[in-house]
């Protein structure tokens, strides 16, 4: 039997990965981290490649990158004091960002995903207070305790949760929103958001892929980000991932011209793929 390319969602992370290592090896490169290839190692660029409508369109993990790292600096030099990285996968952000030694950097996710990580950053040292937590988020009592307990010792706490909601329900992204709300502490969420059009385009390119390690694209609500409202955040900013693209020069050629397009209202409404990612606070 042959075997599978992506055998489990580590394989996954490691395909994200491979995305930010090619970005880091740039000469005029949006980021860098150094980490990255050695985390994606030859299975992530082994998938990377298998997928062709991802090899063709690389832009949206290169922006969405970027956004992360640019909100979570923001929040961190207003004032947060703990980072919460919820299904962390294979982000380097403690190693590779500046960051206060002071700052206290949770990261939470499967313990097979932990465990790889921790094996090939052996040696390396985080330049922050960093803990990891091994978790499936799916045990909803567990999680909750954890997110008592974290949210307890800190003051401002920006949760990271970047390419997770898609996989999950409507009702499950409502649980968990509610359960972050709940925590006074917890004050910024940072999320990553596809549109309807965007999400039955995923499905139609990638669902075979991502099927093999018994996973599914499903979150990409109709109201787009006012969908929070129901478990208690608003936005307070959103910026497009093709925009950001066209800024950073990163857009393949023959989309150039969309660019130069004025975005319009509420785009997630509209029958084109559009995704964002999304500074929320509390409702």
């Amino acid at each position: 039997m042959t075997e599978r390319l992506i055998r489990d969602i580590t394989d996954t992370a490691r395909w994200v990965a491979t995305y930010r290592a090619r970005e880091t090896e740039r000469p005029d490169a949006i980021f860098r981290d150094p980490y990255a290839r050695r985390l994606a190692g030859s299975r992530g660029d082994e998938i990377a490649r298998a997928q062709p409508f991802a090899e063709e369109n690389q832009w949206p993990f290169i922006a969405r990158t970027y956004l992360f790292d640019r909100f979570t600096a923001q929040e961190i030099r207003s004032g947060a004091d703990l980072v919460i990285n919820v299904a962390a996968g294979l982000d380097a952000r403690p190693y590779r960002m500046d960051l206060p030694a002071s700052l206290r950097w949770v990261e939470i996710d499967l313990p097979a995903i932990l465990a790889y990580k921790e094996e090939v950053l052996a040696g390396e040292h985080a330049k922050c207070q960093l803990e990891r937590v091994p978790l499936d988020l799916s045990d909803e009592p567990a999680r909750r305790a954890l997110f008592e307990r974290l949210g307890a010792g800190a003051t401002k706490t920006v949760v990271i949760s970047e390419g997770l909601l898609v996989y999950l329900t409507e009702g499950q992204v409502t649980t968990l929103g509610r359960d972050l709300a709940a925590i006074p502490s917890f004050a910024r969420w940072l999320v990553d958001l596809s549109s309807p059009a965007l999400l039955t385009l995923m499905l139609q390119q990638m669902s075979e892929l991502i099927a093999q390690a018994n996973l599914s694209y499903q979150f990409g609500p109709a109201d787009g980000p006012t969908f929070f409202l129901r478990c208690g955040w608003t936005a307070v900013e959103v910026r497009s991932m093709f925009r950001t693209a066209a800024e950073l020069n990163r857009l393949p050629e023959a989309m150039r011209p969309y660019a130069a397009m004025p975005d319009p209202p509420e785009p997630w409404k509209l029958p084109m793929p559009w995704s964002a990612v999304c500074l929320l606070h509390k409702a």
